[in-house]
């Protein structure tokens, strides 16, 4: 019953924090709210069918919950038994998980950046256009852009700028502690500079507006340090929402991976194949992820709010690769 009732608490846990347990116990097992309580105070056992429904619907692995020692770990991959999600899927997702994050009580998030927080693509809809198009285009091959040029004409991809735009604001509302490096800009600078050489965009004037775009954000993203705050571009001081603390590690950063933490809860959440993600909750995992960012941080130099004279080093250097992109 001891175990039964750990794993109860597991399942509230992975819940937002408005929903009733007893209420999901129903619907999922197809019971009572008599049978419900009975199993939830620990007077009837749970069969094994039904902690195997249980386990399916809440991606729970079991070997956390009753503690066994084995090297396996469980992670949930969304899309790991169906195709790849079309672009407009994956920033709906994103959207949904973000607003699910912000149920959790004292939720926060910590960041590990090798590439620079995909989030931030949406603050102006030049860039937000380009890195839809280059998903669309060169990482899921879609037949309709194989010799599709990108140009100024972005309205196909307003919706999801505008599905962005709720990304951002939700991203805004949870705290979070960031690290990146030099490296971290790198990606998208590439993804330009292979359109660039390779002709794909339509005019100059295209690639110089979505270079614009990309300055602007890195410069946003300054501001939003020298407040250790996060908002969106003109939004006044007293909009600002949660604080962002922002490092810079030289030496190392590991893969994108998010660490979201909450009241008795810590997730990891890991992309892989470039867009993918998958995500566990196991407690050793977790446990490793969340001292592994934490020896990180402690070897980094915090940007936000104070360090002004590093936080301008890095970010010089960063509209320095930016220039260089537009001289090459």
């Amino acid at each position: 019953m001891e175990l039964q009732q750990r794993f109860f608490s597991h399942v509230k846990n992975t819940l937002p924090a408005h929903v009733s347990l007893a209420d999901e116990l129903a619907e999922k097992l197809n019971l009572s709210y008599d049978s419900v309580y009975r199993r939830i105070r620990g007077e009837k056992p749970l069969t094994l069918g039904e902690l195997q429904l249980l386990c399916q619907a809440y991606n729970i692995s079991l070997d956390s919950v009753l503690l066994l020692k084995s090297d396996a770990v469980v992670f949930f991959a969304p899309d790991i038994n169906k195709e790849a999600a079309s672009y407009h899927e994956y920033i709906n997702s994103m959207l949904m998980q973000l607003k699910h994050f912000k149920t959790k009580p004292s939720v926060s998030m910590r960041y590990f950046c090798k590439d620079m927080t995909f989030f931030l693509f949406f603050l102006y809809p030049e860039i937000a256009a380009f890195k839809s198009f280059f998903y669309v285009k060169t990482m899921r091959r879609e037949v309709a852009y194989k010799y599709k040029k990108f140009s100024l004409n972005i309205s196909e991809f307003q919706p999801y700028f505008e599905i962005g735009k709720q990304i951002i604001r939700e991203y805004n509302d949870i705290p979070s502690i960031e690290i990146w490096n030099i490296e971290s800009i790198n990606s998208t600078l590439s993804q330009i500079a292979f359109y660039r050489d390779s002709g794909v965009f339509e005019s100059g004037e295209a690639l110089n507006k979505v270079i614009d775009a990309f300055e602007a954000t890195i410069e946003h993203i300054m501001l939003q340090l020298e407040s250790g705050h996060k908002f969106m571009p003109g939004e006044a001081e007293v909009n600002q929402r949660a604080t962002l603390q922002f490092y810079n590690n030289e030496i190392v950063i590991g893969n994108n991976t998010i660490l979201i933490e909450s009241e008795n809860n810590r997730e990891c959440w890991i992309t892989y194949n470039a867009l993918s993600y998958m995500v566990t909750r196991d407690p050793r995992f977790c446990t490793k992820s969340f001292s592994t960012f934490d020896n990180l941080l402690s070897q980094s130099t915090l940007l936000s709010g104070t360090g002004e004279k590093e936080r301008n080093k890095l970010f010089m250097k960063f509209k320095e690769r930016i220039r260089g992109l537009r001289e090459g």
